[in-house]
C-alpha cells in the first residue's frame, strides 16, 4: 500500500465508497464504487462532478432509471462467440440487459433540456430483436417455450397425445377390480421417464410387466404394465427428439448472441458507467450535500460542512478556509474538542471532490484540485516494531516529506506531540517551514502555545481553534477561523472542582509571557463573541428590513392593480355613458332634420324656434348626467345684459347676439337660429369673438350642434398631443353631425405620423362616421384627413 493509498485509508474515504457501492444496482458498478480513486486533473474532476450534478438534476424531475437488469455477460458472450451454445439463464441475462438498455433510452428520450451524460444514453444500442427473441423462446429457468419452434410445438403435441393414451391405460388397470388387491395405491407415478403402478411384492405376478424401480422397504414394486410399454417407448424417443430440439434452439440464440456481441458488451460497459453515477446523485440526496466550485487558483472555502460519516442530527455544522491569504493553518483547541474531526473533513472532502462526489457542505463552498492529499493522524504506536507514538508519527512525517511538492495537502494531526514540548514545538514549526517551502498546502493540529505564536507571527499562516464552552464543560465543534484556542485547563479544572489554591498556585508557575498571551486570546476571544453578536443583531435587523420592504413592494404593487383596475372600470363606464348620449344625440338630430322638413313643407320655421329649446334642454341634461367636469365661469356680470350684446351661453359654452329682452328672458340669436334663454342661462362676453360664418380652420370647436353657421369644415389638430388632439376631435365630429355637414377635413400633419395615427384610431370607433381618406394631390395629401359623414 503507497503512503497515498494509507492517507486516503487514515481520511476514511473507503468508507465513503462503501455508502457509494451500497446505492449502487449492478455488481460490476459496486466493484468500480470500491475502486474509486481520486484524480489530479482539473478538467476531468470538474466533469466527474457535472455528471453527478446532472444524474441529480434528472433524479429530481423523473427519478432514478432501473439497474436492475444489468447482468455481467460478457463471459457468456465470449463463449458463444467462441461457437458454444449457452443455458436459459445466461439467455435471460443477456435479454434482461438488452432490456434495461431500451428502458434507459425511453428514459432519457422525453428530455427536452441537455447534460452531461447524454452521450451515454445515445451509446445505449437496445436490440429489441433479440431481446424478443429470446423473451419469446425462453420463459423460465430452464423452461422453453412450445412457440420457439414449430418442430418443438409439434413434438410437444405428440408428447401429450401419448401421454393421455397412457394415462388411459393405466386407469384402466387401477380402476379394474381384477387388480384392486394386486396395487399398493390407485395412483399412477413416473419412474426412470417411464409411467408405472405401485405393485405389492407379494401380488408382482398378478401385474404383468417391466419392473423400474422397487421401494425402500421392497414392499412396492413400481411396475410398468406390458400393455404401456410400446406407448412409453414413444414417449421416450418424442423426449429424446424434444431435447435436441430444444439444444438446436439454444444453440442458434448463442449465435444470435455471439452476432451481436460487440454491441451487448459495449452496452453492459454503458449501463455500468451509469449506474455508477446515478448512485453518486443518490448518494448526494442522501447526505443533503452540492457540487463544489473546484478552482485552478484560489484557496479552499467550505460553508457549513458536516462530516458525511457522522450522525446528520448529531454533527455541527462548520466552516473551514485554507489557502488564498494562508498557505497553512495551525487549529488548536481542547481534547474531544473536534479538532481531529476538522482535519479529517477538509482531507476527506478535497478526496471525495476529486473522485466526482458532491460535499455536504453549502453550494457556494470551493476547493483546489491537489496532486496529492497525504495524512499523519491518530496514534500508529507499534510494539512489534518497538516504536513509540513519537518514533512512529516521525517515521510517517519522515515519508511525507519526502513525497511533499506543490500542490499537495499536507494534514497533520497533534503535530510535534509524544517528546519534549519545548523539543516538539520547535521540530513542529521546522516541519511546517520545510512543507510551506516546497509548495504543500498544511493543516496541523496542536497544543503547543509556541506554534499559536507563531501562526500569530509568521505571514501565510493562520490561527484557528475548536469552540468550547466553558459553562457546560462541552465542546461546540464550531472551528474559529483566525482566533487562537486556549487550553482552558484551569477553568476545566475549577469547574470540576479543583481547589481554588491548587489553581491558584498553578497560574504563579506559568511564566508572565504565556499568563499574557492566553489573557490576550481571552480578550480577543470575547471581542470575538461580542461582534458575533452584534452581527447576529446587525442580519436579524437587515431581514427584518428586507421582509417589510418585501412587504411594502406587495402592498405597492396591491394598489398599483386596485387603481389601474378602477381606471379600467371608469373608463369603461365613461365610455358606456358616452355611447349612450351619442345614441341619444342621434335621436335628437333625426327629431331636427323632421322638423326641418315639416318646416319646408309648410314654409315656415316657427315650430323649429319653438322646438329648439326642448331640444336643447334634452341636450342640457344629457351633458350633465355625462359627468362634464369643464371650468365654466360663473362670475357674475357687472351689468345687465342690453339688445346687441354678445353673452355666452353657459351650458353650450358658446356665443350668440341678444336681439331682445323681456324681463328675465332673453331672446338671442345664434347663427341662423333664434334662441331663448333665462338671465341665470348666460354670461356677457364683450370681448369674446364671435365664430366666423365663413369656412376657415377651426382649432377648438365648441359650438353647439345643430348650429351650422358656427361649425368650420376643416379642424387643425398641428401642436396637440395625441389624447388632446382625440378629444377635440370627437367634439368637432359631433358639432359638425349636428350641423348637418356631410364631409370635413381633418388637419393633423404629416409628422412621425403619431397624431395621424391617433385621429383615425378614434374615426374608427366613431358611429357618425361613414368613412374616411387621406387627402389627395392639392387636398394636402398624407397630412390631413377626409372624413365623410352619415
Amino acid at each position: 500500500m503507497t503512503l497515498y493509498e494509507k492517507s486516503l485509508r487514515t481520511l476514511e474515504l473507503p468508507a465513503v465508497l462503501n455508502k457509494l457501492a451500497a446505492e449502487c444496482i449492478s455488481q460490476t458498478a459496486k466493484d468500480n464504487a470500491l475502486e474509486l480513486q481520486p484524480v489530479s486533473d482539473l478538467h476531468e474532476a470538474r466533469y466527474r462532478l457535472s455528471e453527478t450534478t446532472a444524474a441529480r438534476t434528472m433524479m429530481n424531475v423523473k427519478g432514478a432509471p432501473a439497474f436492475s437488469g444489468v447482468r455481467d455477460v460478457r463471459s457468456s458472450i465470449r463463449r458463444a462467440g467462441l461457437g458454444g451454445t449457452l443455458n436459459t439463464t445466461e439467455l435471460l441475462d443477456v435479454a434482461a440487459l438488452l432490456h434495461t438498455a431500451a428502458d434507459c433510452v425511453a428514459y432519457s428520450g422525453d428530455r427536452a433540456e441537455h447534460s452531461v451524460i447524454d452521450h451515454l444514453f445515445f451509446a445505449l444500442r437496445a436490440n429489441k430483436y433479440l431481446e424478443n427473441k429470446i423473451t419469446g423462446a425462453i420463459i423460465g429457468q430452464d423452461e422453453i417455450a412450445d412457440a420457439a419452434s414449430a418442430e418443438l410445438a409439434d413434438i410437444r403435441r405428440h408428447m401429450r397425445v401419448a401421454g393421455d393414451k397412457i394415462r388411459q391405460s393405466l386407469n384402466k388397470i387401477i380402476q379394474s377390480p381384477t387388480y384392486q388387491k394386486a396395487l399398493q395405491e390407485a395412483i399412477i407415478t413416473v419412474k426412470n421417464d417411464r409411467y408405472v403402478v405401485p405393485v405389492k411384492a407379494d401380488h408382482k405376478s398378478s401385474v404383468p410387466g417391466l419392473v423400474h424401480d422397487i421401494s425402500s422397504s421392497g414392499a412396492t414394486l413400481f411396475v410398468e404394465p406390458m400393455g404401456v410399454v410400446q406407448i412409453n417407448n414413444e414417449i421416450r424417443e418424442l423426449m429424446a427428439k424434444e431435447k435436441a430440439e430444444i439444444e438446436r434452439i439454444l444453440t442458434e440464440l448463442s449465435a444470435e448472441v455471439a452476432a451481436f456481441g460487440e454491441d451487448i458488451t459495449a452496452d453492459f460497459e454503458t449501463l455500468s458507467a451509469l449506474d455508477l453515477i446515478f448512485a453518486k446523485a443518490k448518494l448526494s440526496q442522501k447526505l443533503n450535500a452540492h457540487e463544489p466550485e473546484l478552482v485552478e487558483y484560489g484557496g479552499l472555502v467550505l460553508r457549513r460542512c458536516r462530516h458525511p460519516l457522522l450522525e446528520p442530527h448529531k454533527t455541527v455544522p462548520t466552516d473551514l478556509k485554507l489557502g488564498g491569504d494562508f498557505d497553512t493553518l495551525v487549529i488548536t483547541g481542547p481534547n474531544t474538542g473536534g479538532k481531529t474531526v476538522a482535519l479529517k473533513t477538509l482531507g476527506l472532502f478535497c478526496a471525495m471532490a476529486q473522485c466526482g462526489l458532491h460535499i455536504p457542505a453549502e453550494s457556494d463552498s470551493r476547493m483546489p484540485v491537489f496532486e496529492k492529499i497525504l495524512a499523519d493522524i491518530g496514534d500508529e504506536q507499534s510494539i512489534e516494531q518497538s516504536l513509540s507514538t513519537f518514533s512512529s508519527h516521525m517515521t510517517n512525517i519522515v515519508k511525507i516529506l519526502g513525497e511533499c511538492e506543490p500542490a499537495t495537502l499536507l494534514l497533520f494531526d497533534e503535530l510535534g506531540a509524544g517528546t519534549d514540548p519545548v523539543e516538539g514545538a520547535a521540530l513542529a514549526i521546522s516541519i511546517i517551514e520545510y512543507a510551506r517551502r516546497r509548495g504543500a498546502f498544511v493543516a496541523a493540529t496542536t497544543h503547543y502555545s509556541e506554534l499559536k505564536t507563531y501562526a500569530l507571527s509568521q505571514n501565510g499562516v493562520e490561527n484557528a481553534s475548536c469552540e468550547f464552552d466553558v459553562e457546560t464543560l462541552r465542546p461546540t465543534y464550531r472551528l474559529l477561523i483566525g482566533v487562537p484556542g486556549r487550553s482552558n485547563a484551569f477553568a476545566i479544572s475549577e469547574r470540576l472542582g479543583l481547589p481554588k489554591s491548587v489553581i491558584d498556585d498553578a497560574g504563579k508557575r506559568v511564566s508572565t509571557e504565556t499568563a499574557n498571551f492566553e489573557e490576550a486570546v481571552g480578550h480577543l476571544e470575547k471581542a470575538r463573541h461580542d461582534a458575533e453578536n452584534d452581527r447576529d443583531e446587525a442580519y436579524k435587523l437587515r431581514a427584518a428590513a428586507e421582509r417589510d420592504s418585501r412587504l411594502a413592494e406587495k402592498y405597492r404593487a396591491e394598489l398599483e392593480r386596485d387603481k389601474e383596475k378602477l381606471a379600467e372600470q371608469t373608463r369603461r363606464e365613461t365610455r358606456k355613458l358616452l355611447d349612450e348620449t351619442r345614441a341619444h344625440a342621434d335621436a335628437i338630430i333625426e327629431e331636427l332634420r323632421e322638423l326641418r322638413r315639416a318646416a319646408r313643407e309648410e314654409g315656415e320655421t316657427s315650430g323649429i324656434n319653438e322646438a329648439v329649446p326642448d331640444i336643447l334642454r334634452e341636450l342640457n341634461e344629457m351633458d350633465g348626467a355625462s359627468g362634464d367636469t369643464r371650468q365654466i365661469d360663473d362670475t357674475p356680470d357687472a351689468r345687465e345684459p342690453r339688445v346687441g350684446d354678445t353673452v355666452r351661453l353657459l351650458k353650450f359654452d358658446t356665443l350668440a347676439d341678444v336681439i331682445s329682452v323681456n324681463g328675465n328672458t332673453l331672446e338671442l340669436q345664434a347663427g341662423s337660429m333664434k334662441i331663448t334663454a333665462k338671465r341665470d342661462e348666460v354670461r356677457l362676453a364683450e370681448n369674446a369673438k364671435k365664430p366666423k360664418k365663413s369656412g376657415g380652420a377651426a382649432t377648438a370647436p365648441s359650438v353647439p350642434v345643430g348650429l351650422r353657421a358656427s361649425v368650420a369644415a376643416e379642424l387643425d389638430l398641428r401642436g396637440m398631443q395625441s389624447d388632446e388632439a382625440v378629444a377635440v376631435l370627437e367634439r368637432y365630429l359631433d358639432s359638425a353631425r349636428m350641423a348637418h355637414l356631410e364631409s370635413v377635413t381633418i388637419i393633423h400633419g404629416k409628422g412621425t405620423g403619431a397624431l395621424r395615427a391617433a385621429v383615425h384610431q378614434s374615426l374608427k370607433r366613431e358611429s357618425s362616421v361613414k368613412n374616411y381618406r387621406l387627402g389627395r394631390y392639392g387636398e394636402g395629401e398624407i397630412g390631413v384627413t377626409i372624413v365623410e359623414l352619415k
